[in-house]
């Protein structure tokens, strides 16, 4: 027991009192418990500030000789807020046990609200109301008793700094897809920060949710103090001296989240700025020129009111789709940029390459009047909102790197913080930032093979404008010299002829499985790297036989790989040969004689089962609660599946479905977002460490005769699987980046069948 408790001592206080904190919300929603629990901890911060002064001010001595303890003016002259009586934290913690604590909590944020006029709408006032537990209150005052918060030694330890922040990103975690709305993951942050470098200036974020960006933008000049040389007398105070924060939000219970996330740091927030309107029809700022932007808009916004807007004069580049704000969000950044002025945001990578008409336009534009500096791709699982992959963009109206731009792969760094969940180390932002600024900087950058890869305008115009760094970093591509790419295109030309030539044997003998198995073992196909594929079927692109074979050939393609890597155990080793008929070490299994390295497992140990409902959440649209986007074996499935939606299972982008109707066993991911499904259906998150969940469906599916041992006979319409049946059923489970490589040539061969078609 002594142990335990030694263990629990050392946890660093944020996660202890979260723990706790998070005990106490019972059945509260995290989206409503956020404000309670923040509110509180911001009102002990001002209260222990207050305090600190009120101590000083009363003993009278020195600079405070005759000064009055009970005059809000000598705190505002201190940068400190004034805290009246009955709103001071010994006096509620003294009635935390009264049932009356709701309302006390209440008139004390009013009490400083009146007070401290810049603090005029910003505090949560719900603490009376009927659905928070008094007890659970009281519980939580006593609970942030225990810290100290806005003493000095508190400040500079950044107590408070980190137990805010990891409360928000707490919270954003608890609330999932919401949780984006107010809150970019702290290490995202710091890399936008890094590469930015804003060492003074107007700092601009137009859809600011809590602030991060600022926030991570006094840590810089703080690490960086020394750089200033005294202009400012004192550490705190360094931020506000050289650098003046100017944003918008459009959700108002975020903004003030911002508003005291800035203000327990002493950062003047009087021009961060909130309407219901947005950026783009109410432009809270229309003359700022900022020197830095740094943003993490709302991605693929189909709602932003874009038909209202056509003849703006923010669209420099061309008039953004009224279906998706990407685009026009950069426009309306580099609107707001100063001539030397820089951008950093967070994008969703379809905006990378997308071709629609307007949009590519637009990029086609934005890169030859030279503004990109540099694209970062990075690894999934960064945001608590999203798994669809995103990327960083950096703009800079003055590059010293004139016509290039720096493309850096960084999807294989981060490491896994929960299961679900990744972050960057300081090793990994430093590695990036450092070569990022090498570039910038043209002093000692190189071009690294597989990492990063600095692009011509003309290279880039001839990639058709894509800015996906996976077209440009390249173990082949040592340089952006012109010359060298015409050596590694020469390099490529044996593997492309090849491929052309299996590619019209395939055609030839089209239906024809075993041959298009056996072409398919060809080791100069399949040693080829990720981007020597891509750059290969770019190449063949226009074969006129692919055009006609279309998207049946790619689907022959691919699943004659699935059974030879798979199935046949024909995936090759190290030296490009085939693994099998190589000799390589095998082992029997329960499921029979498999690869060494592979897993046999329980279904159930990759699968973790969900159980949210759909209620009344307003981000699960209806035509969601028929599963859209679950490619099923029946089409019954797809019908309407139950009258009341709000009892409908919720499923998130690559949960697993799995169910039974009509005796047809049914399956598959989920290709949405966020989608409901019936109550009959089981809905399974997936291990994405050991399973890749497309490549699961496409398992189960090629291999369903196995699976259909899971239906009883003489079952009747409806009858729902048995849970414990389909978790101890026994899988294959090949490692994961096997799994991975061949859902990437997947990828590509699938991309190639829709431009060939």
């Amino acid at each position: 027991m002594a142990k335990a408790k030694k263990e629990i001592k050392e946890q660093p206080v944020e996660r202890v009192l979260w723990a706790s904190a998070d005990k106490l919300r019972k059945n509260m929603d995290a989206a409503e418990y956020k404000h309670i629990v923040l509110g509180l901890i911001f009102l002990k911060y001002i209260s222990d500030n207050f305090y600190e002064l009120y101590c000083k001010l009363e003993a009278g001595k020195g600079d405070y000789a005759g000064a009055n303890p009970d005059d809000p003016f000598e705190y505002r002259a201190e940068n400190v807020f004034y805290v009246p009586p009955q709103a001071r934290w010994d006096f509620l913690q003294g009635r935390a046990k009264l049932p009356t604590i709701g309302k006390d909590v209440d008139d004390a944020m009013d009490a400083i609200e009146k007070d401290n006029p810049s603090l005029k709408g910003v505090l949560p006032k719900e603490y009376a109301k009927e659905k928070l537990d008094k007890q659970s209150l009281g519980g939580l005052i006593d609970l942030i008793s225990t810290i100290a918060l806005g003493d000095s030694v508190s400040r500079s330890n950044d107590v408070l700094g980190r137990v805010y922040e990891y409360f928000l990103g707490q919270f954003a975690l608890a609330e999932g897809k919401k949780g984006g709305q107010f809150y970019t993951p702290r290490s995202v942050v710091q890399l936008l920060v890094e590469m930015l470098e804003p060492y003074e200036g107007r700092v601009f974020d137009p859809c600011c949710g809590s602030g991060g960006m600022f926030v991570q933008s006094e840590k810089f000049i703080e690490a960086h103090a020394d750089r200033y040389n005294g202009k400012a007398r004192e550490i705190d105070k360094l931020f506000e001296s050289v650098v003046s924060v100017y944003g918008q939000e459009s959700n108002q219970t975020t903004w003030r989240l911002c508003k005291m996330n800035l203000a327990l740091r002493g950062i003047d927030s009087s021009n961060i700025k909130w309407n219901n309107e947005g950026s783009f029809l109410n432009d809270a700022h229309p003359d700022l020129k900022a020197d830095f932007v740094i943003a993490n808009p709302p991605f693929n916004d189909g709602d932003w009111s874009g038909e209202l807007l056509r003849a703006d004069g923010r669209w420099k580049y061309g008039v953004p789709p009224e279906n998706n704000a990407n685009y026009a969000w950069i426009q309306h950044f580099l609107y707001h940029l100063s001539p030397k002025g820089k951008l950093g945001l967070v994008l969703a990578n379809t905006a990378l390459s997308i071709e629609t008409e307007a949009e590519f336009s637009i990029r086609k534009k934005i890169i030859e009047d030279d503004l990109v500096e540099c694209v970062i791709a990075l690894p999934a699982k960064l945001f608590y909102s999203t798994k669809i992959e995103v990327c960083l963009w950096f703009f800079n109206r003055a590059k010293r790197q004139k016509r290039k731009t720096l493309f850096i792969d960084a999807r294989t760094f981060g490491s896994y913080v929960s299961r679900t969940l990744k972050e960057f180390t300081d090793e990994d932002i430093s590695k990036i930032a450092s070569t990022a600024h090498a570039f910038f900087n043209s002093d000692s950058y190189v071009d690294v093979p597989n990492f990063c890869k600095a692009a011509s305008t003309g290279q880039i115009a001839k990639r058709n404008y894509n800015l996906s760094p996976a077209k440009y970093v390249s173990s082949t591509l040592g340089s952006a010299d012109e010359s060298d790419l015409a050596i590694a295109e020469q390099d490529l030309a044996a593997n492309i002829e090849s491929i052309r030539a299996e590619m019209s044997q395939l055609i030839m003998n089209f239906g024809d499985r075993e041959d298009v198995a056996s072409a398919l073992r060809l080791s100069d196909f399949r040693n080829m790297s990720s981007e020597e594929l891509a750059e290969l079927l770019d190449r063949i692109g226009n074969l006129t036989q692919m055009q006609k074979a279309g998207a049946s050939l790619a689907a022959t393609y691919c699943e004659a790989l699935f059974r030879s890597w798979f199935v046949d155990f024909a995936f090759p080793d190290n030296n490009g040969n085939s693994y099998k008929g190589n000799g390589g070490a095998m082992k029997e299994t329960p499921y029979g004689t498999v690869p060494e390295q592979w897993d046999v497992v329980q279904l159930g140990n990759l699968l973790q089962i969900r159980n949210e409902r759909v209620g009344e959440r307003d981000d699960v649209l209806e035509y969601s609660t028929t599963n859209r986007g679950v490619h099923l074996r029946s089409e019954n499935f797809s019908k309407a599946i139950t009258n009341n939606g709000a009892k409908n299972k919720l499923a998130y982008c690559g949960d697993l479905i799995f169910g039974m109707s009509r005796e047809i066993l049914n399956f598959g991911v989920m290709k949405d977002e966020i989608g409901g499904v019936s109550p009959a259906y089981h809905v399974y998150e997936i291990d994405e460490t050991k399973m890749n969940s497309e490549f699961l469906e496409i398992y189960m599916r090629l291999c369903d005769s196995y699976f259909l041992s899971l239906i009883k006979p003489g079952a009747r319409e409806g009858q729902v699987l048995d849970k414990n049946e389909v978790q101890m059923k026994l899988i294959l489970c090949p490692p994961i980046d096997l799994q991975n490589q061949y859902m990437l040539i997947r990828k590509y061969l699938s991309q190639f069948a829709l431009h060939g078609v």
